[in-house]
């Protein structure tokens, strides 16, 4: 990925929305203007001082950095805002009840199973949807961390709606 839009002749880069499903074993997943997935990922930090370390490597790998979504909170979602502040980069929390609400249907939502099932089969259709690279596997945290972001660009406007292709039904 380069950090220029291909189409436009400015240098700035094009915005974009970095999702964190926050833990010590985090899911990542960054979005462009067009509200669209453009990478994906599930990463092991191992230990708090390691995720601390490398909340700013993965923020440097976002180029237009404008918007941060993240789920969690406590220890492990501490790092991710103290680097958001510092980068003066505006960001949302969210939790898992509401981006669920959302994109999960009632019977979707019934159990924390169910939901991370769900999850895993709605993000493999933004990941479709999208264009990203099929992927080999799917852990549960990329895959949240996918609809986290779909729910953030909703949130923020970069889709005015869900695709018809990604609506629950």
């Amino acid at each position: 990925m380069t950090d220029r839009d291909p189409i436009s002749p400015s240098t700035e880069p094009t915005p974009r929305l970095l999702a964190i499903d926050a833990g010590l074993r985090a899911g990542i997943a960054i979005f462009g203007a067009d509200g669209r997935l453009e990478r994906y990922r599930s990463t092991n930090f191992g230990s708090p001082s390691r995720l601390k370390k490398g909340t700013y490597g993965v923020m440097n790998e976002v180029p237009g950095l404008v918007r941060v979504v993240i789920e969690g909170g406590g220890p492990v979602a501490e790092p991710w805002i103290r680097e958001m502040k510092r980068r003066k980069v505006a960001g949302l929390r969210v939790d898992a009840g509401i981006w669920r609400e959302r994109l999960l249907l009632p019977r979707d939502r019934r159990s924390g199973v169910d939901a991370k099932a769900q999850a895993d089969e709605i993000a493999r259709q933004v990941i479709e949807w999208s264009g990203a690279p099929r992927p080999t596997s799917l852990r549960h945290d990329a895959a949240e961390a996918i609809l986290i972001g779909l729910w953030g660009v909703l949130e923020i406007g970069w889709l005015p709606a869900l695709p018809d292709s990604l609506r629950p039904g």
